[in-house]
């Protein structure tokens, strides 16, 4: 099968597909004696798994790693667990951090409607908002 449709099929982009593959998520594929990338459908398997593996926070890295492990048959749901706790604290900390920002953001906006707006006085003291 040829980019275009592994690409079709998984609903990514073509170059999608090659970045996947310089990157290790897929692995090289035959060609065929004009030139062409050859896919077979496993390749389609692949690239859903991985873009469900990113959609649950796993980094590129760390899909990588989880399909090599799967590849060599060591995968199981104790060896794996670690990459799911690794990426459940990456998203509590995301979380945390923006809850600290809408706090600040939401500060900034009560004293602007009580009528100190840091933008509108920092303009009035003739400095650039900022």
């Amino acid at each position: 099968m040829r980019i275009g449709q592994v690409a079709r099929e998984a609903g990514v982009s073509i170059d999608t597909v090659r970045f996947y593959e310089r990157r290790g998520v897929l692995p090289a594929p035959g060609r065929t004696p004009s030139g062409y990338r050859s896919f077979t459908e496993s390749a389609v398997h692949r690239i859903r798994m991985a873009r469900e593996l990113q959609g649950v926070g796993f980094t590129l890295d760390e899909v990588v790693d989880a399909l090599r492990a799967h590849d060599s048959g060591t995968a199981s749901c104790e060896s794996e667990r670690w990459r799911l706790e690794a990426a459940v604290d990456r998203i509590d900390a995301r979380i945390a951090a923006l809850r600290r920002t809408r706090r600040a953001a939401s500060k900034v906006l009560d004293e602007c409607r009580a009528g100190r707006c840091r933008l509108a006085l920092a303009q009035r003291a003739g400095s650039p908002p900022g």
